[in-house]
């Protein structure tokens, strides 16, 4: 084996899920904010912390989340992005041989506990709808960002329908105008450069894309998952300016009509069972013309590598 080479790839390090909650107390009524935030550093010069256990340029994995907690502190959250940004600049700024890096953001939302009909100042209760995604991605001199949410299921129970595809013979499924359409979106958006350098309200973009996604998914009567992905997509670029692309994954979550015949039962799209294995799992792009290609903003991110 002693003729045999090997060479050190692709590679970063970092600590990922760091839990972080933000309370805001300069009044009596507080806000919240709920981080996972992970942190990843990359450069030529940590190649000898692999090859040779050099720890010299290693930035350790223990000062990375205590800067994201201090960091919460020192300069708030504000937006998942733009706490991104300061901490990609930090790391890239303070440690001069650290060439990039990715960081990445997932945000819980919290609503305020109602009580005698008024919001209470400091109690909370989690939101279920989605979870809120960020990254930012340092690489070969170019900063990249994204927002996003995953977990963000929705149901139909009319206006979609699937007929018109081939068949042979291992085809069983059943053509239907009148199904449940059911999906858990993933969804990012990639923001232009120069709108990023310009400065975005990011929490108020992502409640409007948040709106236009819901209200397309509804709306558009679906022949197909795919064709409703593509329509979502190009309703959030229609909206903001400021959206490069979004990049969708969409899992079938299945409802069958359930057989009641045997039952001596009618059911006219009823009573459905629903089959979360195996699933049909739809993924898409939607582009805004005449923008560039930028393939490391997706780089090392989950569900679109």
């Amino acid at each position: 084996m002693s003729d045999v080479s090997v060479r050190l790839g692709a590679n970063k390090y970092g600590k990922a899920e760091n839990r972080l909650v933000r309370i805001t107390r300069d009044t009596a009524r507080h806000e919240i904010e709920d981080l996972s935030v992970s942190s990843q550093l990359y450069g030529a010069a940590l190649a000898d912390a692999y090859l040779t256990g050099d720890n010299s340029p290693v930035v350790a994995t223990d000062t990375q989340k205590n800067s994201i907690f201090a960091f919460a502190k020192e300069h708030g959250v504000g937006s998942p992005e733009r706490f991104l940004m300061t901490l990609a600049e930090h790391f890239t700024g303070e440690f001069d041989w650290i060439e990039g890096g990715l960081w990445q953001a997932e945000q819980y939302a919290w609503e305020r506990i109602v009580v005698d009909g008024a919001e209470h100042d400091h109690s909370f209760v989690r939101k279920g709808q989605g979870t809120r995604l960020a990254t930012v991605q340092k690489r070969d001199g170019e900063t990249h960002v994204t927002g996003g949410v995953k977990d963000l299921t929705v149901l139909k129970s009319s206006g979609s329908e699937f007929h018109g595809f081939p068949r042979d013979r291992y085809t069983t499924l059943v053509e239907t105008d009148d199904r449940i359409m059911a999906t858990s979106v993933t969804g990012r958006w990639r923001f232009l450069p120069e709108a990023v350098e310009a400065g975005i309200d990011y929490n108020g973009l992502y409640d409007e894309v948040m709106g236009v996604l819901l209200s397309t998914f509804a709306s558009v009567h679906s022949l197909a998952l795919q064709q409703t992905l593509y329509e979502m997509g190009k309703a959030a670029i229609v909206a903001r300016p400021e959206i490069a692309e979004v990049r969708f994954a969409m899992p079938n979550k299945h409802h069958f009509v359930y057989d009641l015949a045997r039952f001596g039962l009618d059911n006219p799209n009823e009573v459905f069972i629903a089959d979360d294995r195996p699933y049909g799992l739809i993924e898409g792009t939607v582009i805004r013309e005449g923008v560039a290609d930028a393939p490391n903003a997706w780089r090392d991110v989950p569900s679109f590598v």
